[in-house]
Parts: structure tokens; C-alpha cells; sequence
């Protein structure tokens, strides 16, 4: 048989079928384990963390077939227990694959403790900012008569009076006392100088 012949020939047709068949079947297969293996289409909501303790962190992910990884702990929050997540990574929601890590941050055990920063004589201004660096906030203000406006003349933690370089723990309100702007002492009249002073003159007895 000719190669013309065979070309148009059933038998060769037939083959051609049956390679094509082959083929899909071995695209079809491959694709099926391309997908099992990737997991395609099965994902995770990552669950809401936060607040929980570590152990409770991983009875949860182990449910769901999620890992962790504990990045750090943070500066105490105390809207958050002790030793609870503060912070996750992926955020809740978000959809992951079967074996994601999910990275969280645990809060402190409590609140570390600061220096009092040298506010003497700086402006309200000028404080605020210095205090909300270290962790602290600006509390309650009294004003005071004195010619510095808004000059920070004594800080105090709940009712005493602090100095430079004492410790107070981080979130504390530092009450403040401030100039309010007035002289503090009245001018002293003028004294004149051409003023002959009064003075009692004694009637000599032999004139009584």
C-alpha cells in the first residue's frame, strides 16, 4: 500500500483517533493529580486569634489543619489579657491553604516601667509629644500663677510630686502643672524721693 493510500486509509484514521484518545485521557489524568496534589480549590478562612492564649491557638489551628509560628511578645495592652494574641498574620477571613502558618504576636504580662523625662520649664507643647514617646500620657493640667504661659512647672502621678529619673509604668496619665501666663507678684508703688518725711516736733516743758 502506497503511503497516499494508507494516509486516507481507515486503518490510519482509526490510529489517529486512538492517539488523540490516548493523549485527553493522559491530559485529563495529569490535571487530575495536578489538582490534588496543589489542593486547588479547598482553602481556610484564617479564624479570629486574637485574645486567645497560645494553647488554645493551637488546639484551633490543629482543627482546621493550620500551623503557627510565635513572632514576639508586645508592650502590655490592657484591653488584651496577659500572654493573649495581640496580633495575627494572615488577618481573620483571609483564605489560605491546608498547612499555612499564621504568625502571631503575644501580649505582655504586664506594663514595663519608665523614666520621667526633665519637663521642667518646656512648654505643654513640647511635652505631650515626650511623654507619648515613652509610652506615657499627659493628664490632668493645673494652672498656676506664673509669667511663663503653658511652662511646665511640676509633674505628678497620683497626687505626689515626681522628679527627674523617677519610674512610673508605661500608660500612666503624668499630671501636670502650668504657668498660666500672670505675673505672679504686684508692682511696689514708687516712693518720692522729694517727699520730706513727717516728723512729731516736742513742745520744750518751759513753754507748756
Amino acid at each position: 500500500m502506497s503511503l497516499k493510500k494508507y494516509l486516507t486509509s481507515r486503518v490510519f484514521f482509526g490510529q489517529v483517533a486512538i492517539a488523540f484518545a490516548i493523549i485527553a485521557v493522559l491530559a485529563y489524568l495529569f490535571m487530575h493529580w495536578l489538582t490534588f496534589t496543589t489542593d486547588h480549590g479547598h482553602e481556610i478562612a484564617v479564624p479570629d486569634l486574637r485574645k486567645l492564649t497560645e494553647e488554645q491557638v493551637e488546639e484551633k489551628l490543629d482543627e482546621l489543619d493550620l500551623d503557627y509560628e510565635l513572632l514576639d511578645s508586645v508592650d502590655f495592652r490592657g484591653d488584651y489579657p496577659k500572654y493573649s494574641v495581640v496580633e495575627q498574620d494572615p488577618m481573620p477571613g483571609t483564605k489560605v491553604k491546608v498547612g499555612r502558618k499564621v504568625y502571631i504576636k503575644i501580649n505582655s504580662s504586664g506594663f514595663s516601667s519608665v523614666r520621667i523625662p526633665d519637663l521642667i520649664e518646656k512648654t505643654y507643647r513640647e511635652a505631650v509629644p515626650t511623654l507619648k514617646a515613652l509610652g506615657l500620657e499627659a493628664g490632668t493640667i493645673t494652672y498656676v500663677p506664673n509669667l511663663g504661659k503653658d511652662m511646665v512647672l511640676e509633674m505628678r502621678y497620683k497626687g505626689r510630686n515626681l522628679k527627674v529619673g523617677d519610674r512610673v509604668l508605661k500608660a500612666s496619665k503624668i499630671d501636670l502643672v502650668l504657668g498660666d501666663g500672670k505675673e505672679s507678684y504686684q508692682e511696689e508703688e514708687p516712693v518720692d524721693s522729694t517727699a520730706v518725711p513727717a516728723t512729731e516736733t516736742a513742745t520744750p516743758a518751759n513753754e507748756q
